[in-house]
């Protein structure tokens, strides 16, 4: 499959999870990277879904780690006033979560419009620690089609 033709996979898959989760609030990665160079300190939280592998490739810098499967809101400490993105690979986990803040009275919570893939293929900077690097980690196979060749992990 070539990338074009996953690209337009992706887009599939951005509507199935917009109709899975009608209520979630969207941020295209333009828009967050204008937040992240704009927003002063502690308005702004990143939150990363992903598994443990995933996000120990790369994440989004500054993010905070939570368990989709067992999400612990209170133990991030988000301040309830604080704008939050939440994001995995492509925006279905953490479309599922952003209820579970809601319900912890976080309010203003939005899904990164697909997921890291999205952000990474536009060639936005992704982290390991401090260090800027250029992989991401795919997920499985599959989904590493929506994630540009040279972006992808090796798994």
């Amino acid at each position: 499959m070539s990338f074009a033709t996953a690209a337009r996979s992706a887009s599939a898959w951005k509507a199935l999870i917009a109709a899975r989760f009608p209520d979630v609030r969207w941020v295209d990665a333009e828009t967050l990277d204008g937040w992240m160079s704009g927003t002063s300190a502690g308005e702004l939280v990143l939150v990363d879904v992903r598994n443990s592998e995933e996000q120990e490739v790369s994440q989004l810098h500054g993010a905070q780690n939570l368990d989709p499967v067992h999400p612990d809101i209170a133990a991030l400490g988000i301040p309830k006033d604080a704008k939050v993105v939440v994001y995995c690979s492509i925006g279905y986990r953490s479309a599922a979560v952003i209820e579970d803040f809601e319900r912890a009275g976080i309010q203003n919570v939005y899904n990164l419009e697909g997921g890291l893939f999205d952000w990474a293929n536009q060639d936005r900077p992704v982290y390991r620690g401090e260090e800027r690097v250029n992989e991401v980690h795919p997920y499985n196979r599959l989904w590493s089609l929506l994630l540009r060749g040279d972006r992808r992990a090796a798994q």
